[in-house]
């Protein structure tokens, strides 16, 4: 049982999060990218709409995911990085 509980909890862990922490970073990265994919689409069939929608959800999803963790990393206390 401990190795089928591990699957849900081990990642999370690594990222200093419960499994439902997770979930809702999780989810608060997959909205916005569902957003910004169905307007993606939306830009194709009519390119006056949406024109600037895709590449500013990754921009502001990768402030979030990468830059921000590492600006945390850096600035955390001695011993807590």
């Amino acid at each position: 049982m401990k190795p089928f509980i591990d699957a849900f909890t081990s990642h999370p862990a690594s990222v200093n999060e419960s499994y439902v922490e997770h979930l809702g970073s999780a989810c608060s990265f997959a909205f916005p990218m569902i957003g910004a994919g169905f307007a993606c689409l939306l830009h194709g069939l009519f390119p006056f709409l949406f024109v600037t929608t895709g590449s500013s959800t990754i921009r502001g999803l990768h402030e979030r995911m990468v830059v921000n963790r590492v600006r945390q990393k850096n600035e955390a206390p001695a011993g807590t990085a």
